[in-house]
């Protein structure tokens, strides 16, 4: 009878790390389970009516074969979406996937990455994991990109966010015009908020070699679970970020449902949109009417300015709801970033907040 014997594994050292990776932490936000989770700015209506079906219909062969090596049939699903070339689309394990093969296919070690200061946290880790020195730029008091100083960082990639997460501010079209128009390398403009915005860039891609414009299909339409994301650009930029990314990159089964949200449930999407912006007026109304000093978003959610935010998360958070706290951010001070979604649930949120705010 064989008996199992534990074999003892000796621990890494950090001669065999490498030394970039040494200060990066692992990404831990608090997800622990929650009651109301308003923390992550994903869809609060739900999986579009298409997809649910499609995910409990698919056959054996869907997940037991490796699924289309770049996601040919989702780039043309896209590309109908956009009115763009599929082979001006790549896809990618969530937009992050995308960002991250894009940086690293852009730069060599070594170089800068400049990036608002606040934007997306994962963009400095992105960096550092590349090889890459971040360069924070500051936000102007206005919330704008400060043309300029990205231009004159000399960074072979720029990144820039509008809606910016965790601001929900848009950078002002004028800063990201002359910031692609003058930078020294490839701007990536992050659009995965523009579903909730009034406007977006797409119309800069003709004109521009440089420009490359990612996306999610995880806020808008509603497939955070299943991690798909893209960029639309220049062909020869598409093929770059393509190398970079390598095959097999998003599933069978999360491509099929990308493709049914973009193409049959096309209307559901659009009306919880406009839902969304419905529900994040109200959300910023009763937030002023509390003192919380909201900032003005287009994106799903709304970042509110309070006094000391981690504390207050963690109080909420006893009370079954779930908000994500943002100390210290520059320009800005503590601040809370609540998710919208249906009304019944922000009313159940500011129940909670209610009861913890003097």
């Amino acid at each position: 009878m064989n008996r199992a014997v534990q074999v003892e594994i000796p621990r890494s050292t950090p001669d065999v790390t490498r030394a970039s990776y040494r200060s990066i932490s692992l990404y831990s936000p608090n997800r622990a389970p929650c009651r109301l989770d308003l923390s992550d700015n994903t869809n609060m209506w739900g999986v579009p009516p298409t997809v649910r079906s499609l995910l409990g219909s698919s056959a054996d062969s869907v997940i037991t074969r490796y699924p289309r090596a770049y996601a040919d049939d989702l780039k043309r699903a896209i590309g109908g979406y956009l009115n763009v070339a599929p082979a001006c689309v790549v896809t990618g394990c969530g937009s992050d996937d995308v960002l991250d093969s894009a940086i690293r296919a852009f730069s060599e070690p070594g170089q800068t990455l400049a990036y608002p200061d606040p934007s997306f946290a994962m963009v400095e880790i992105f960096a550092r994991m590349n090889g890459l020195s971040p360069l924070a730029i500051p936000l102007t008091g206005d919330y704008d990109a400060d043309a300029d100083a990205f231009i004159a960082s000399g960074a072979p990639v720029i990144y820039l966010c509008s809606p910016n997460n965790p601001t929900g501010t848009t950078l002002s079209r004028r800063s990201i015009e002359r910031i692609v128009e003058y930078a020294p390398g490839v701007v990536i403009l992050d659009e995965a908020y523009a579903e909730f915005a009034s406007g977006d860039c797409l119309d800069l891609l003709p004109g521009s070699e440089r420009l490359v414009i990612t996306r999610t299909m995880s806020k808008a339409f509603g497939l955070a679970g299943l991690r798909v994301g893209y960029a639309v650009g220049a062909a020869e930029l598409v093929r770059e970020i393509e190398k970079s990314r390598g095959p097999y990159k998003v599933s069978a089964l999360a491509e099929r449902a990308a493709i049914a949200a973009l193409t049959e449930d096309r209307q559901w999407v659009e009306d919880r949109i406009i839902e969304a912006r419905e529900s994040r007026a109200k959300l910023t109304r009763e937030l002023e009417k509390r003192g919380l000093l909201p900032l003005a978003s287009e994106a799903n959610f709304v970042l509110a300015r309070v006094e000391r935010a981690e504390r207050l998360a963690a109080r909420l958070r006893e009370n079954g709801v779930a908000v994500r706290p943002f100390p210290g951010l520059r320009g800005i001070g503590d601040a809370i970033r609540i998710t919208v979604g249906p009304w019944s649930m922000i009313e159940e949120c500011f129940a909670a907040l209610d009861g913890v705010v003097p």
